[in-house]
């Protein structure tokens, strides 16, 4: 990986931003690969506060790290991969590079101009009023902007939201793979890169991972846009993987959070619950299988055995997931957040 200063810049370390001077610099990543027909549109689109803009050439084969120079921005830094790492990879390699510079938001805009650049000062703001370590858009708040995604989007959203919900422990977002984001510099020192997926499922993976760091997430409303862009995302190939990530990402998190870091009642009902569930079943198929080979039905007694303990176990299941849900971070992680709050007549106004 190389990096190209187009302009100078001011680098500053991490430390240098806390104090009662404290002023967020607000830094624009953008992942860029095939995007050389929309680049510098969006680049020339990104508000005057933006403090820097970085953008990673994921090994893209086309002129577009050209393009972007020939813009002469002087808020551009350019990193370059010598193969391609994913999206996921970029931004790694992206937050790092906002990281030495003393980036303290840090926002993903993709290169192909699908975001609406102008919801940038909507997204920041929860983090620079000290309410939310992460927040990212959500295209199904209003249901008439739902006209310009496409059918099949809809419905694979749906599904898929539920099931990061229940890998993640975000029960309160939605349209998980939206990559319109703001993080919290700060925030993103907690985390552990080696953990966070380099491709496809990189926004998700983001959000198991700032679940496990107790880091608050929210949403804001973005419209849906839809061009002539098309999406490096297969549909066909997100049904079969995105299920299988989903399921490891849940049992990571429930281990972790419920077993290892912490022991709580729901902890206890999940144990429970599954022990009875598993037993239920277990007897419910030995049952069927004698009964099948003696010609005997099962008496009432039999079915019992198996349907009780069963359902007591799914009703206790049910119940640390209600629990789960009831465990959303809700205090702010970023030590930054106190000085936000202190100096709060600077914080951008988007109303």
């Amino acid at each position: 990986m190389s990096t190209l200063k187009i302009a100078g810049y001011s680098e500053m370390s991490p430390s240098d931003s806390i104090g009662a001077d404290f002023v967020d610099r607000i830094c624009v990543i953008i992942p860029m690969y095939r995007v050389e027909d929309h680049i510098q549109q969006v680049i020339e689109g990104l508000p005057d506060w933006i403090w820097r803009i970085i953008v990673v050439d994921d090994a893209s084969p086309d002129s577009s790290t050209q393009r972007v120079i020939e813009l002469n921005n002087d808020r551009v830094i350019c990193v370059s991969h010598d193969r391609n790492q994913g999206v996921g990879g970029a931004m790694i390699s992206g937050y790092n590079a906002a990281l030495e510079i003393g980036g303290t938001v840090l926002i993903k805009v993709d290169g192909d101009n699908q975001m609406p650049l102008e919801y940038i000062p909507y997204l920041v703001q929860p983090i620079l009023d000290a309410k939310a370590d992460y927040v990212k858009g959500n295209r199904f708040v209003q249901t008439h902007e739902l006209s310009s995604m496409p059918f099949v989007r809809r419905v694979g959203n749906l599904g898929l939201s539920f099931l990061t919900k229940l890998a993640s422990g975000y029960w309160n977002v939605f349209d998980p793979t939206n990559g319109f984001t703001a993080l919290d510099a700060d925030v993103y020192r907690r985390l552990d890169p080696a953990k966070i997926h380099r491709r496809y499922y990189f926004e998700t993976s983001m959000l198991v991972e700032l679940s496990l760091a107790r880091a608050v997430v929210s949403e804001v409303f973005m419209p849906a846009k839809y061009d002539d862009e098309t999406s490096s995302l297969s549909v066909s190939r997100a049904a079969r993987e995105f299920p299988i990530l989903l399921f490891r990402s849940f049992l990571h998190r429930v281990w972790l959070q419920y077993f290892v870091v912490d022991f709580s009642i729901a902890s206890l009902f999940v144990t429970i619950g599954m022990l009875l569930m598993i037993a239920g079943s277990i007897w419910g198929a030995f049952a069927w299988g004698r009964s099948i080979h003696t010609g005997v039905p099962a008496t009432t007694g039999t079915v019992m055995l198996a349907v009780l303990p069963f359902f007591l176990g799914f009703q206790l299941v049910l119940q640390a997931i209600v629990l789960d849900i009831q465990n959303v971070p809700r205090h702010v992680l970023s030590r930054f957040a106190r000085y936000r709050l202190r100096n709060s007549s600077d914080r951008l106004v988007t109303t």
